[in-house]
């Protein structure tokens, strides 16, 4: 079975930058979608991107950002590390959270309509925390 783990979470100030990373354990992650969320204190799980399998076909379109995280957040795979990266630039407060990488490793599509809803995926890293301070 294949493991998600979490990394890179800290403390940042606010407009600084910091890179998560997604790695799997057991198996690869190049042909499944794979999605970002975040859960703050007392609030409920949230999805902010949603990224393709790598040999997804182009119809597929791209990544997907929330508005929230547009311009900012940057999403990107080593396959052969079997690793995706988070990348995220200007942070704000508000974006303290445990932040959580999920796989579907189920479906044979893609669809941000799909892949932006927690509950549609199958396995699930335990996440890492950022803390957005001065």
């Amino acid at each position: 079975q294949v493991q998600l783990v979490e990394s890179g979470g800290g403390l940042v100030q606010p407009g600084g930058s910091l890179t998560l990373s997604c790695a799997a354990s057991g198996g690869t992650l190049d042909s499944y979608a794979i999605g970002w969320f975040r859960q703050a204190a007392g609030k409920e799980r949230e999805g902010f991107l949603c990224t393709k399998p790598s040999d997804a076909l182009p119809h597929y379109g791209g990544t997907y950002y929330a508005d929230s995280v547009k311009g900012r957040f940057t999403v990107f795979r080593d396959n052969a590390k079997s690793t995706v990266y988070l990348r995220m630039n200007s942070m704000k407060p508000d974006e303290t959270a445990i932040y959580y990488c999920a796989a579907d490793f189920t479906r044979q599509y893609y669809s941000p309509s799909i892949h932006m809803v927690p509950s549609n995926y199958d396995s699930w890293g335990r996440g890492t925390q950022v803390t957005v301070s001065s």
